[in-house]
């Protein structure tokens, strides 16, 4: 592993609300390297102080807001925090992934957005869901149709968790969509759509063949929720990923 291991902070979102700097400081206490934001525009001054003197770093960010808000000022505050990659981890209807002109359209929003980001000096990326991965174009997965149509600067970050639940063998979708995937979401759980995530490493998810098809991929972890008491959950872990460090 050659980047620090990182969390999606959306894994702690009620916790940070109540206490975003104490949040940070067990994170980082955790061993964790780096963050990933689910809304830089949340007190982005403040947040980059906190995380600079916590050591955090903060490589990549979601970015929803640039779907809803003033593409100008969530870049602003993306540059504040630090971050080189954003994420649209949603926000286009499920029903665009079903058909080739969907898809055509969803590349067409995202490529628009990498132009704009890249004068920020910014790149996009994508973050998927099941609902990407469940329809099929013969034997390619809708992301990977998807992936056809996107700019060369245009990234994906694989949620390895929601590809396994929408059919894919994610090891053979991570060699196959190759240098287009600079992060991964790496969590764990029972493989189904309802029910709590786990401790990376206590669920069904082949988390090591999954790390092996990205060695170069951002590697973090994400309990969208979790099963038990998170903070146990992130060391478990961060301890299992730690054990697979030459994966």
């Amino acid at each position: 592993m050659t980047n620090p291991l990182a969390l999606q902070l959306y894994t702690v979102r009620d916790q940070l609300a109540a206490d975003r700097d104490g949040v940070l400081g067990r994170v980082a206490g955790l061993g964790y390297g780096a963050v990933e934001p689910f809304d830089p525009t949340t007190d982005p001054e403040g947040f980059r102080r906190v995380a600079d003197d916590l050591g955090l770093s903060v490589p990549i960010t979601h970015a929803y807001a640039l779907l809803d808000q003033e593409p100008a000022k969530v870049f602003d505050a993306i540059a504040t925090v630090g971050a080189e990659l954003a994420v649209i981890p949603g926000g286009v209807p499920h029903e665009e992934f079903t058909t080739r002109d969907g898809l055509a359209r969803t590349a067409d929003l995202l490529n628009g957005l990498a132009g704009r980001a890249a004068a920020h000096g910014v790149r996009i990326g994508y973050h998927n869901h099941w609902w990407e991965i469940e329809p099929r174009f013969g034997e390619r997965h809708a992301l990977e149709e998807l992936a056809g149509l996107l700019a060369p600067e245009v990234f994906l970050e694989v949620d390895t968790y929601w590809a396994a639940v929408g059919g894919a063998d994610v090891p053979a979708l991570l060699g196959r969509l190759g240098d287009r995937v600079l992060a991964l979401h790496v969590k764990d759980g029972p493989g189904d759509k309802e029910s709590p995530h786990t401790a990376v490493g206590a669920g069904v998810m082949p988390v090591p063949d999954v790390l092996a098809a990205a060695p170069g991929a951002w590697r973090i972890v994400e309990l969208d929720h979790c099963a038990g008491d998170v903070f146990e959950a992130l060391a478990a872990s961060r301890g299992h990923l730690n054990s697979l460090e030459g994966v």
